[in-house]
């Protein structure tokens, strides 16, 4: 291992267990077993996406994970599910080391976890979540601001991380636009203790997101995204593409579209009719949607799956932090992460020097 600054082993990598302070995140159709694998055999932590995946799948991904890599790494589960109590329980038997959520936990959930030894850490986008999930129990944060990809707040990165650090004890991982080691080094002058990433390793040689739907994030520009609420009905970062436009002009997926492909999506991951039903009702009472935002909210994962599965952008959507613009290659796993610890290396010893430029 290369000679990094000291100050980039962070106290949460000891407790993870890895050598950098480095999260991949868990993306919908992304964060495969591969890519899993690949970030923590090289000394980060993965997270395997299991909201896109049926029960069986998640064990044969986790299994394929154990199979490639003895490192430490997280799965990301979707708290809804309707087979969610027993995924944590084999989660726990299997010793996974970390789960981090693709919505909120609650505090039974948490404590379930936290009393067989398993780390949490929630995806939080506002200072009051974090205090509220810190006083459950969790043993991390990732502060996610509005330049990051997918579902995301309100509050810039620049605002939301020392926000979070001053408010709450426990670590804090920044994400949101970040991409490089720079990105790294301000996140620990905010008070964080690493970064948490996903378009980075989207746009990587171990991502098996087709070549086509990653030439198009690299023809983006830091401009052609959009945080929009017409995909789905909560705030969501996108890349502005014609099905996006479209999205917001309200000129396609009408009612019954969307029906059609949330019960397709609810087929492919085993989930019979009656779980849906429950799933839409508790959407509606829980959140406060209407009847249309739960038809795009449950139809969202099939919009997703065109463009990282399918490799479809005429009818996908390409979720996207800020920082798509900034990147303009596909290397590995192993190649991003030391190009990052080496980035943020040299910065730190600039800023000692006071040389940095």
């Amino acid at each position: 291992m290369n000679e990094y600054h000291p100050k980039l082993k962070t106290p949460f990598c000891e407790r993870l267990g890895v050598d950098f302070p480095v999260i991949q995140t868990g993306m919908g159709w992304v964060s495969t077993a591969k890519l899993t694998a690949a970030t923590s055999s090289a000394g980060a932590i993965g997270f395997l996406a299991t909201a896109t995946q049926t029960f069986e799948e998640m064990k044969q991904s986790v299994n394929e994970i154990k199979e490639i890599t003895d490192k430490p790494f997280g799965i990301n589960v979707r708290t809804d599910s309707t087979d969610i109590d027993e995924r944590l329980s084999w989660a726990i038997q299997q010793g996974i080391k970390v789960v981090s959520f693709a919505q909120a936990p609650n505090p039974e959930m948490v404590k379930k976890l936290s009393d067989s030894g398993v780390i949490t850490i929630p995806t939080i986008a506002a200072r009051r979540h974090a205090e509220k999930v810190a006083e459950w129990g969790v043993d991390a944060v990732i502060a996610q601001g509005q330049e990051g990809g997918g579902h995301t707040g309100e509050v810039p990165t620049a605002v939301l991380i020392p926000q979070v650090t001053k408010a709450v004890d426990i670590p804090v991982f920044a994400a949101g636009g970040i991409t490089d080691g720079r990105g790294l080094v301000a996140a620990l002058a905010w008070g964080a203790q690493g970064i948490a990433m996903g378009t980075r390793f989207l746009l990587s040689k171990e991502s098996e997101v087709p070549e086509a739907i990653k030439q198009a994030y690299f023809d983006a520009g830091v401009t052609d995204t959009v945080r929009t609420r017409s995909v789905d009905g909560v705030p969501q970062r996108v890349i502005r593409s014609q099905m996006v436009k479209a999205l917001e002009k309200n000129r396609v997926l009408k009612f019954p579209t969307a029906l059609k492909n949330a019960l397709k999506f609810r087929h492919a991951t085993e989930a019979s009719i009656s779980d849906l039903l429950t799933e839409a009702l508790a959407m509606k009472r829980n959140q406060d949607m209407t009847w249309a935002q739960v038809s795009l909210a449950a139809n969202a994962p099939m919009l997703t799956k065109a463009t990282m599965v399918d490799g479809n952008t005429e009818i996908g959507i390409m979720p996207t932090g800020v920082g798509l613009g900034v990147i303009t290659s596909a290397p590995s796993v192993e190649d991003i992460i030391s190009e990052i610890m080496a980035e943020a290396t040299e910065c730190l010893h600039s800023l000692a020097d006071n040389t940095v430029r």
